[in-house]
This record gives structure tokens, sequence and C-alpha cells, in this order.
């Protein structure tokens, strides 16, 4: 039997990575669904998907002495971020966390699939945060925000709630779901640099008759579809602020005088007291609303 044609050297090497990040314990639960809806049709499209299954692999959540190989830089006091920034430039992180790195240094695209738990992520996908994303791989003082170092990456959250939409709406329960939201968006996300894709939330599955899920799935595979091509949240572009320990990394004068007159804040952290720009977690601008976005840079 013939061995099929491969494409040539140059395209193999040109093909695009994208990783999924799960944290699911069960492999009959609907994440662990969401997770092959991605891995079939991101591979249609032509990604290599690498999957990291952080309970299948008993990826380790504690950050701690053992993820820095050889001696500590200040053995009398552990500073955890300072000995692995050094560990990382000196080639020293532990072989989980390095396998992990390189997963990210490969992949166009990073989604992170997970359930909501107490309004964030799992303690095992919060492990792999504090550590994967360590300081010099992942941000320094001069590589942050805008001009991160994952400036040219897209990432996404995509994940499931127990509760449902409407308790996560302004006025719910729960409160207003942008709010939550800002933390690994704002915080973790962009503050490395990423280009961060609107959210994919799947309301309440646990508790949706069975036609329901099979449509949150039909619609998410829909949007894997031209995902590639969306454009990102926006964000307070880092040129609004003035950048120095003696200015306190606060808004410049002239960018709180131009934002007077407007009738939202600038994003949902930046808000200057008043009211929160809609959606602003979920949904990305487009038309004139991207245009003012983009204006104020």
């Amino acid at each position: 039997m013939k061995a099929p044609a491969q494409p040539p050297a140059g395209q193999m090497a040109a093909r695009r990575s994208a990783l999924i990040v799960f944290a699911h314990q069960s492999s009959a639960s609907f994440n662990a669904a969401v997770r092959d809806v991605a891995v079939e049709e991101l591979t249609e499209q032509g990604y290599r998907v690498v999957v990291s299954d952080l309970y299948a692999m008993r990826f380790r959540a504690d950050a701690t002495r053992d993820d820095i190989i050889g001696d500590l830089k200040n053995s009398e006091l552990f500073q955890y971020g300072e000995e692995t920034m050094h560990a990382w430039s000196e080639g020293r992180l532990s072989d989980d966390i390095t396998a992990e790195q390189r997963k990210v240094e490969e992949a166009e695209l990073i989604i992170f699939q997970f359930p909501l738990y107490w309004f964030s992520v799992p303690a095992i996908m919060k492990g792999w945060i504090d550590r994967v994303l360590s300081q010099g791989f992942a941000f320094s003082l001069e590589k942050m925000f805008d001009n991160g170092a994952f400036k040219h990456k897209k990432v996404m959250l995509s994940f499931t709630t127990g509760a449902t939409q409407t308790m996560f709406q302004p006025d719910g329960i729960n409160g207003d779901i942008n709010v939550t939201l800002w933390p690994l968006q704002y915080g973790v996300l962009h503050f490395c640099g990423f280009q961060v894709l609107a959210p994919q939330i799947f309301w309440s599955p646990a508790h949706s008759p069975h036609a329901v899920r099979t449509a949150m799935l039909d619609g998410w595979r829909s949007r894997l579809k031209g995902l590639t091509e969306e454009m990102p949240l926006t964000f307070a572009p880092s040129q609004l602020f003035d950048l120095s320990f003696q200015g306190g990394f606060v808004l410049r004068p002239e960018t709180r005088e131009a934002e007077t007159s407007r009738p939202y804040g600038i994003t949902t952290g930046h808000h200057l007291g008043k009211p929160l720009p809609p959606e602003n977690q979920t949904k990305a601008p487009s038309g004139e609303k991207r245009q003012l976005d983009c204006s104020r840079k």
C-alpha cells in the first residue's frame, strides 16, 4: 500500500498550533465534550492541537522550591517570582513547567477550558497559571500589557457555569459577569500581552435538557470555524498611563480630561466612577465602538 503523500517541509513547518489547557476530572463531562469539539474543528482547519489535560497529567498546582533546579539566588528568603525568573533565564525550571512553556511558545491560539469554580478557574488551572506564566517567560517590567511577551498570540476562556445567565446580569444575584472576568482576562491574559478573544460561556449545561446542550455544542463548533478572524476585546492602551514610579502608573491628566464627557468608563476596571461600558469583557466591539476605543491610543 502506497504511503500518503506528505506536504513539503516548508508547509509542515508553517502548520499552525493550538493549545487547549483543560481542567475537568471526567472524560464524560460536558467540558470534555466542548474540548473534543474544539480539537475536531481546529484539526480540520489544519491546526496541530495539543491538549494539556491537567487532572490526567496530575499537574502540580503548588508553586514551591521544587520548581527550581539547583541552588537558589537567595537561600535565606525564598521569593518564588524572583527565583523562577532567574531559573527560567538559566534553563533551570522543573521539567513539567518547561514542557508547558514550550507548548505556549509554539501555540498561536490558546483555549482555557474549565468549569467556573468560585467565580474563577479550578485550583489546578490556577496552579498552571502561577507556575507556567512565570516572570521573565510571560512578563517583565518592560514586557506587559500592549507590549507583552505574547502580543502576537490569541487566547480565550471557554467555560461552563452552574448558574443561569440571568444570575450573572448586572442586576443578578451573582453580579455582572464582566466584573467576574476582569481579573482573568485583564489581570492575567492581557497583562501577558495576549490578544484576548471574547469568552465562550456555556450557561448552566448541567441544568439544561439534552437538546439545549447539543445546541450549545453546535454553536461552539460554528464559532470555531471563524475564530481566527475574530477581533479581540479592547483594553485601555498603555499609552494612556504615566508608566513611571514617579507618576504612579495612573492615567495621564490629559486622558482624564478627555474622558470627562464620555458616558461610560474606559473599561470594566478603569471605570473612573462612571457606569461600566456594556459587555466590555464579553463581546469585542465593532464599528463605531471599536473606532472610539482605537481613538484613545
